[in-house]
């Protein structure tokens, strides 16, 4: 892919730069801007990546990753604007944001590729999802998804889908969090030091995890495996149904998807 500049180095850039590394990328072929100098100097040397501003950036990269704030996005297309062509490729990794806003704002035929990652990126495991704009080819594409399995796995999805893999993968780790923090405090009432409790809670998840990585069962099959006839998983399954809480989770991710559709219609004037 040439080299490589990231645009906004906060988590989800970090944790690219870090897989691109990790995966062989020579630090020289990295570039990365960030807005704040204490920011910058601490990647610097903890990677060996130089820190420089955007026209830079657009001057010596032929790939550039955009992971700024979705409010932070028209300042920078109109910096990018005069800076780049048909030569540069252009990934966007901002929630909402569709890839035609990147084709109106910067010049014609600048291919653009939309990604929606997630943050286990930071420990190698991302689920990134991508659509090709206009422009991007097949082959743009693919050089995307390699620089994307350095940090986890990808699928290609139409655009159209991108706003419900933005609520379902995107948003989907901080579910995750949020059950576990509520098991957590469960175990706690139910008189567990809160060490024991996250310890339990945390490998069970883990487990539960590659279970469900292996792929060989349905989760309801597993879930079915765990839930004895008269015993104490059916009464809490029981309890959930009685709670609400399957609907509520299809809700929270509908109103997930809405937010991700809002995001994009705020941009396109």
């Amino acid at each position: 892919m040439g080299t490589i500049a990231v645009l906004g180095a906060g988590k989800i850039g970090e944790a690219l730069l870090s897989g691109l590394i990790s995966g062989g990328k020579p630090a020289e072929e990295l570039l990365f801007t960030e807005r704040h100098p204490e920011r910058a100097a601490e990647l610097t040397e903890r990677y060996g990546i130089a820190s420089v501003g955007v026209a830079e950036a657009a001057k010596r990269a032929e790939v550039l990753v955009v992971a700024v704030k979705p409010q932070d996005i028209e300042p920078l297309l109109a910096e990018l604007a005069p800076l780049v062509d048909s030569g540069s490729l252009v990934v966007s990794l901002c929630a909402g944001l569709p890839t035609t806003l990147y084709e109106r704002k910067l010049p014609d035929a600048v291919p653009v590729v939309r990604v929606m990652p997630n943050t286990p990126m930071l420990v190698g495991e991302a689920m990134s999802a991508v659509s090709p704009g206009r422009y991007a080819t097949a082959e743009h594409v693919r050089a995307v998804e390699d620089m994307l399995r350095s940090v986890g796995k990808v699928v290609e999805v139409p655009e159209a889908q991108q706003d419900a893999v933005t609520a379902l993968s995107g948003s989907g780790p901080a579910y995750f969090f949020y059950l576990v923090e509520a098991m957590i405090d469960a175990g706690i009432l139910l008189g567990l030091p809160r060490a024991v409790a996250e310890q339990l809670i945390v490998q069970s998840a883990v487990g539960a995890a590659k279970m469900l990585a292996q792929g060989s069962e349905h989760p309801v099959l597993l879930r079915e495996a765990v839930t004895s006839p008269a015993g104490t998983t059916i009464n809490a399954i029981r309890e959930l149904e009685r709670h609400g809480v399957r609907a509520a989770l299809l809700a929270a991710i509908e109103a997930a998807r809405d937010r991700s559709v809002e995001l994009g219609k705020a941009h396109e004037a």
